[in-house]
């Protein structure tokens, strides 16, 4: 049974994964099939564009990566859901998420757990990273990759924030993960959890006081147009993680996962240079829409967090987190 699937909502699935069919093979083509819920414009699809053409590459176009962009065949939370029932390959998700039924991902949900970018890059490429990547098997989901999704910061409707003490009775949209929810309470908001397709409107109509993410999804979701200010205080460093469906990936040949590895491999470093460039420009444009950019002192919003963090202390997450500090 999947961790997640209620029986009807398994009904529903079903003619999706007769239609779609996760892992099809054709005159000996192997055919993947990759869902995912952000916009084509978006660095982390053109990573994946990029790993299907590496994989057709070194397969010698023995196997090939179907993908379905901006939802199309579900939310991020259904797609994990038929990744882990075989219906579909492979998808991304945010690593904050994941943490509902895989613990050790609410390191990346807690705030100011690396240095710099150049510590959280260290980290994922390191043992701890590759651990972390490797958790979600547990629950037949099996991390390929990390995709650079850079660091989140809130960006608000009316009130500016200068500090954590500005947040005091305001509401900011946090993605489902009870982390981020601590993350907030500790700053003196009110975090909403809302998903991502709905919150252009939540922010319009006033149901939220405002969010946090990274540029280039505020950008091209359009969100800044609704929004006066983006606040950079760089809370977290969030990656997303290319998931594949473990049924499927075990039923690879060793040639073929080597191939595929290489391929996701190699779309990780194109993609962290389309993020880099991706990140600048949308933060460019975001300002020249009239959205006002506020770079805090980060010092008070680390002080609000430490009691939330050092709960923690002797805790296989506080290991984890011990591990991030050494590298």
């Amino acid at each position: 049974m999947s961790f997640f699937l209620k029986p009807e909502f398994r009904m529903m699935l079903f003619p999706i994964a007769l239609l779609f069919g996760a892992c099809a093979q054709e005159n000996n083509v192997t055919t993947l099939k990759l869902g995912h819920a952000l916009d084509t414009g978006h660095a982390v699809h053109k990573g994946m564009v990029h790993m299907a053409e590496r994989l057709d590459h070194y397969s010698g176009g023995k196997m090939k990566v179907e993908i379905y962009p901006s939802g199309q065949l579900g939310s991020e939370r259904e797609l994990v859901e038929l990744l882990q029932i075989g219906s579909l390959a492979m998808t991304k998700v945010s690593s904050s998420p994941l943490e509902s039924f895989v613990p050790e991902m609410k390191v990346f949900s807690l705030p100011y757990v690396f240095r710099d970018m150049d510590h959280y890059k260290k980290v994922l490429a390191s043992d701890v990273g590759k651990s972390l990547l490797l958790a979600p098997e547990k629950v037949r989901l099996r991390g390929m990759g990390y995709y650079d999704a850079g660091s989140r910061s809130f960006y608000t409707t009316e009130k500016a924030i200068h500090s954590p003490a500005d947040l005091a009775g305001l509401k900011i949209r946090v993605q489902k993960s009870q982390t981020s929810v601590d993350m907030i309470a500790a700053m003196g908001g009110a975090a909403t959890p809302i998903s991502w397709g709905e919150l252009y409107t939540a922010l319009q109509q006033g149901v939220v006081d405002g969010a946090e993410n990274n540029p280039p999804s505020l950008y091209l979701s359009r969100q800044y147009e609704v929004c006066k200010y983006y606040i950079l205080d760089e809370h977290t460093a969030v990656p997303d993680i290319l998931l594949m469906s473990l049924h499927i990936w075990d039923n690879l040949n060793p040639e073929q996962q080597g191939w595929l590895q290489q391929a996701v491999d190699d779309s990780a470093i194109f993609q962290a240079k389309l993020w880099e460039k991706a990140s600048n420009e949308a933060l460019a444009a975001i300002e020249a829409s009239g959205v006002e950019i506020i770079r805090p002192d980060k010092a008070p919003f680390m002080a609000a967090v430490e009691d939330m963090k050092a709960k923690y202390k002797g805790t296989a997450i506080g290991d984890v987190l011990d591990a991030i500090a050494a590298q």
